[in-house]
């Protein structure tokens, strides 16, 4: 698999980003759950995959022969799987989701229809 490039990685945020502001302007509740479902899949998503991120970086840094050999970066690795543990730990964010979507079906106000069948 290539390597992802800085420029990859910097449109991720990116559309994050577009994402927050967009869901800053008020969007349809539907919509707006349908488009946050990706990043929180309890497979894929955002917390399941930064976690996993955050530990292969941790054992690309500990494994590489050049590492430095002392206390302080066996600290900051073991910070870095503890951070891992706790994105992976909202995996659950899915169930909220759901719960939501119900939510907000059984409250939504019945759609009255276009004018020629009002």
């Amino acid at each position: 698999m290539p390597a992802p490039t800085l420029d990859d990685i910097r449109n991720a945020t990116e559309t994050l980003s577009r994402l927050t502001e967009y869901l800053r302007d008020n969007p349809d509740p539907a919509e707006a759950l349908t488009l946050t479902e990706p990043l929180l899949d309890e497979y894929t998503g955002v917390p399941i995959q930064l976690g996993d991120t955050l530990r292969a970086l941790a054992r690309a840094l500990q494994d590489h022969p050049d590492r430095p050999r002392n206390p302080e970066v066996r600290l900051l690795i073991a910070e870095l799987r503890t951070a891992a543990w706790e994105q992976t730990d909202q995996h659950a964010l899915h169930f909220v989701l759901d719960d939501l979507r119900t939510l907000y079906a059984k409250t939504a106000p019945p759609s009255r229809g276009c004018s020629p069948c009002r």
